[in-house]
């Protein structure tokens, strides 16, 4: 099946790979002609493990191509996938559908009859409606508009998106629901369960799904905080629970809170969504506010554990918002790193892959070659994002390092007795009365 696939981000650029590794042909479209020129000349406008060699096979098979030209990358497309951004709008926190409507727009110019019109960014219940609406006023006759979220966590993406716990179709008419299913057959022989629903239903899943998984992430982070003041253990109150399988152990994982390109952005677009129809969401709307502020709790967490800020060295393990990516939106090393320095703290910071996105976001900042490095002559070191090479440092090295001899372990990736048997003060979260 020939597919089209409206943006290169990435949402667009893993779907698009994923499915030409299918056997479909698949043909990428974006206005960033440098975005393009790099993908054709085989370099990623994104880091996700597995991603460089997945386009380039396909690549190679004439299964996957890349163009600027919206008239050359739909041409004979029995479907076209619109990934364009949809950031939340500064200010009230809707969705921007700008870029969707700007596509469908174009799209309605050039398009074949009978294409069916999918949206994969996530977007606003109601938004496949005006997508039908616009296409109608653009005088195309013959179409059908489609709702298909997606569920990938970056990092994992390729993984997720070949054996997928659900594929969501919101489809209003047999033509989409036809093409979708063939679109995806290949899933089948895995036992991909696909729901078949309305558009409004699909779009909603999406947000209700993220707003689920953050609410419990902040639970925890809250669990953890009665775990300091009770002296107990949340790991194991994560795990207590996370085996009732009504629970399940996934986003049990005490932190820094959340970040990233999803949940900030969503949970706010739902919460928008509801007060528009007049439908208070209390649970959600705990849950950004508690959120929002577990990261300045985490810079008084620091400061608890040096006394003070002004004057010290801090060095920072993990930029990125989570391990094996370099995506640096809303990761909550930023209003961390910049809390630090608010209150007086140098600060030197070391992340495996995100280092060029960081500078971008980050000022003030002295940027380390290895976690070493971030280590030599600080007076504690923190760790924010849990990637796997921060799972073996040599602790002993790492106390030998530290002026201050301080470990502030966000992730809980060590033990305690383990940290301070190299010498260290150790600070996890939720693990026991801080001492």
């Amino acid at each position: 099946m020939r597919i089209a696939m409206i943006g290169t981000g990435y949402v667009g650029l893993v779907s698009g790979a994923c499915f030409a590794d299918f056997g479909h042909r698949v043909c990428c479209v974006d206005k960033d002609a440098s975005k393009i020129d790099g993908l054709n000349g085989g370099v990623m406008p994104i880091w996700e493990p597995g991603l460089e060699a997945l386009v380039k096979s396909n690549v190679d098979r004439d299964r996957l191509t890349f163009t600027t030209d919206l008239a050359t990358g739909v041409k004979d497309a029995e479907a076209v996938f619109i990934a364009v951004g949809t950031p939340a709008r500064r200010g009230d926190g809707h969705a921007d559908l700008t870029f969707v409507f700007e596509a469908v727009r174009e799209l309605a110019k050039v398009m074949k009859p009978g294409t069916v019109v999918v949206t994969k960014s996530t977007v606003p219940v109601g938004t496949g409606d005006k997508i039908e609406a616009i296409l109608k006023e653009e005088g195309v006759a013959d179409f059908s508009v489609a709702s298909n979220p997606e569920f990938l966590r970056e990092g994992a993406a390729i993984a997720d998106f070949k054996h997928p716990d659900r594929i969501v179709v919101g489809a209003q008419d047999d033509r989409a629901q036809e093409v979708l299913r063939e679109i995806y057959r290949p899933l089948f022989l895995n036992r991909a369960p696909i729901l078949i629903t309305g558009r409004r239903t699909a779009e909603l899943t999406k947000y209700a799904a993220n707003a689920f998984l953050a609410v419990k992430i902040s639970f925890i982070n809250e669990i953890a905080d009665l775990c300091e003041a009770v002296d107990a253990d949340v790991q194991d109150v994560a795990r207590g629970i996370g085996l009732d399988n009504r629970i399940g152990p996934k986003f049990l994982h005490a932190g820094p809170g959340y970040g990233g390109s999803c949940f900030p952005k969503d949970t706010l677009a739902l919460l928008q969504t509801a007060e528009a129809v007049g439908v208070e969401q209390r649970i959600v709307g705990t849950t950004v506010a508690v959120n929002d502020d577990r990261k300045m709790q985490m810079v008084e967490r620091v400061e608890r554990a040096l006394g003070k800020l002004a004057g010290k060295r801090v060095g920072i393990l993990g930029l990125a918002f989570k391990p094996n990516t370099d995506d640096m939106r809303e990761a909550p090393s930023i209003p961390i790193v910049h809390g630090l320095i608010e209150r007086g703290a140098t600060v030197v910071a070391f992340d495996p892959v995100a280092r060029e996105q960081a500078e971008k976001v980050l000022t003030g900042v002295e940027f380390a070659d290895d976690a070493y490095a971030a280590a030599e002559g600080a007076d504690a070191l923190v760790i924010v994002t849990e990637w796997d090479e921060f799972r073996a440092l040599d602790l002993d090295r790492i106390a030998a390092m530290l002026r201050g001899k301080v470990l502030v372990d966000l992730r809980n990736v060590y033990d305690r007795s383990e940290a301070e048997a190299a010498g260290l003060s150790y600070y996890g979260i939720g693990r026991g009365r801080p001492r």
